[in-house]
């Protein structure tokens, strides 16, 4: 079928910017917790446990938005849980800053989280279901350029915040001190994404499954023009014979519980997290404070790694859909196993101060800085986007909502194991030993990707097998 002759771009890439506006928030609310650490502590009077808490609270609202989100859209829509999410996010942001205590600052970033955890899946999918399959993994992938764009834009805005108020605990304006204006930041992105979400249809994909295929049709002609019946029959034949809706319980296997491609889908995502990512973009003020740098310093340099993640996630788009998903995996975990064991060595063997923070002399501080930089590029530039690029096209039309539901899940799950074991972590066995465990599961994805991982370079939707 000569898609890319007859697909309307103008409109697949509308769909996609307004899609990718929920990546940014997804990126904005994850990382703006990075600069209010040390204001949430003085204004919670919160130890090591509950600040860990505190910053990994978003991750099990995110989790269940993950799991629901999957589910409900193949009820109600991809659109319709993302105009929610927008909700979400914007309720969040403000309740965030205005909290006075610890449990209701945890119930709102609990709420954002559901917002993050819808877009996180949801985004990606939609894209996908739009999107030829030439240039899917490309259009794809601009969603984690929305998300590092989303990080970048916090880490500045907290670094200006704090910058102009003196530090993150110090009044900005209005007798409210900056790290509570570094949440309210991000209502402006949520009103905007609410109101874009407007002016966009619901996935084909999903009303075709739905028995809508008048609506169906009419988005595919939209799309894609004289193509779109053909289309449309394509996606109805790919359903299971007795096309029923499709449910949470046809990802379901008597032997293995799950269907393999699920269990492929679940590592990819837990894997994500576990080599340790969020760690840079949650805590990276705190790991740079811990290796003896001052607060506005810190701010600075995460602004500068998630710069240089944007410049890997542009880079990564431009591949994808040339060198595939598998070869960018590979790479990648290679890549990080390098760069986080060089962490573990500087951070294990560097001395410490009267203070208590370590001391990088000589090489090691350049050497450290330089390896993070890497570390995050080569995570932007494979499993960053490939990831999500995946999740949202390797499951079958009858299972993409409901892989995607146990896939984020798992994602979220293993992304709140790391944030909240990080403080435990740094306070028990040091950056270095914390990195060492990184390490570890950099290589153990390489045989993850060697062994399970198929390539879906240019395949159609409907060629995907469960």
């Amino acid at each position: 079928m000569p898609e890319q002759r007859s697909t309307n771009f103008g409109f697949v890439i509308l769909i996609t910017l307004v899609a990718t506006i929920g990546g940014f928030l997804f990126g904005y609310d994850s990382g703006v917790i990075n600069g209010t650490v040390k204001g949430l502590q003085q204004a919670f009077h919160s130890d090591s446990v509950a600040t860990g808490f505190n910053v990994a609270s978003l991750l099990l609202g995110c989790a269940a938005g993950a799991f629901f989100a999957g589910w409900l859209a193949d009820k109600f829509g991809r659109r319709t849980i993302l105009i929610v999410a927008s909700i979400c996010f914007a309720v969040s942001a403000l309740g965030s800053g205005f909290a006075g205590s610890s449990l209701e600052f945890i119930l709102y970033r609990l709420l954002g989280g559901l917002g993050v955890g819808a877009a996180s899946v949801l985004a990606p999918a939609y894209i996908s279901e739009v999107a030829p399959a030439k240039y899917r993994g490309t259009l794809s992938s601009i969603q984690q350029i929305a998300i590092i764009t989303g990080l970048f834009a916090s880490a500045l805005s907290n670094y200006l915040l704090a910058h102009v108020a003196g530090e993150s605990t110090s009044i900005l304006a209005w007798g409210f001190p900056a790290w509570r204006w570094m949440f309210w930041v991000m209502v402006v992105p949520s009103v905007l994404f609410f109101v874009s979400l407007l002016t966009i249809p619901e996935s084909p994909r999903y009303l075709v499954a739905s028995r809508k295929k008048d609506k169906a049709l009419k988005v595919l002609t939209r799309l894609m023009g004289a193509e779109a019946q053909t289309k449309l029959e394509e996606i109805d034949a790919s359903l299971v014979a007795d096309h029923h809706r499709p449910k949470l319980t046809d990802i379901l296997d008597n032997r293995r519980l799950f269907r393999p491609i699920v269990w492929v889908g679940i590592g990819l995502a837990s894997f994500q997290q576990l080599v340790g990512i969020n760690v840079v973009f949650y805590y990276s003020a705190v790991v740079w404070g811990a290796a003896g740098f001052a607060e506005d310093r810190a701010l600075l340099t995460t602004v500068i790694t998630n710069a240089a993640s944007i410049v890997a996630c542009i880079i990564a788009t431009t591949l994808i859909d040339r060198v595939g998903r598998k070869p960018l995996l590979l790479i990648g975990s290679i890549g990080m196993a390098v760069t986080l064991g060089i962490l573990a060595v500087v951070f294990g063997t560097a001395s410490g101060s009267a203070n208590g923070a370590l001391e990088l002399s000589g090489t090691s501080g350049p050497i450290a800085l330089v390896s993070m930089i890497l570390y995050a590029m080569l995570f932007n530039v494979s499993w960053g986007p490939v990831m999500w690029v995946m999740l949202g096209e390797m499951f079958p039309n009858q299972i993409r909502g409901s892989g995607l539901a146990v896939s984020g899940l798992s994602q979220w799950m293993s992304n709140f194991a790391i944030t909240m074991t990080f403080p435990l972590l740094l306070t028990n066995i040091g950056l270095g030993g914390s990195y060492g465990i990184y390490t570890a599961f950099a290589i153990i994805s390489i045989f993850f990707v060697v062994k399970l991982i198929h390539e879906t370079k240019g395949k159609e939707l409907e060629q995907m097998q469960g």
